[in-house]
């Protein structure tokens, strides 16, 4: 079900999207460390990522867009956690906000849309991971309940540097 203000309307994720999600997060790759992969993606080598991610289940895809131009200013996920069956009942969730659509209230509208998606699926838990510093992300995910439940210091190495991941989590 589609959440919408004047802003920002929020659906599930579809494949006339792929395009779009992969210029924003091939942003993240270039630029940040927010994400650990280091070489950017074409759209079909994400294709299967988007397919992961049905309109019903556990594992989730939001996308918010500007209602007048359909621009995309973020997605949020939830995705498996690990890959063994005792961990089905977890996922890991993220949001990527574009550049320039920060300040909007877009990640919170995306993270309501996604929890209220996932309300009525068998899950316990949810997870991020949220490379340091970031602030920002670390007060939302705070916001929508997830409490802080370790960091694995210098896990990650990006840009000539060793990056810090704070791990939160959430019942669910």
């Amino acid at each position: 079900m589609p959440s919408q203000s004047t802003e920002v309307q929020v659906r599930p994720g579809a494949e006339d999207d792929l395009e779009a999600l992969t210029a924003l997060y091939n942003h993240y790759v270039r630029e940040t460390a927010i994400t650990f992969d280091t070489a950017i993606f074409t759209p079909e080598e994400r294709r299967p990522w988007l397919l992961s991610h049905p309109e019903d289940g556990p594992h989730r895809l939001m996308v918010a867009t500007e209602p007048e131009t359909q621009r995309i200013l973020g997605y949020s996920t939830s995705s498996p956690f690990r890959m063994k069956p005792a961990y089905a009942t977890s996922v890991e969730t993220t949001v990527y906000v574009a550049p320039g659509a920060g300040g909007r209230g877009v990640g919170s509208l995306l993270y309501t849309a996604l929890f209220e998606a996932l309300s009525g699926e068998d899950l316990h838990r949810a997870y991020a991971g949220i490379a340091l510093p970031n602030e920002a992300s670390a007060r939302l995910h705070e916001r929508f309940g997830f409490r802080h439940a370790g960091t694995f210091r210098e896990v990650g190495r990006k840009f000539g540097r060793y990056w810090d991941v704070a791990w939160y989590e959430k019942p669910l």
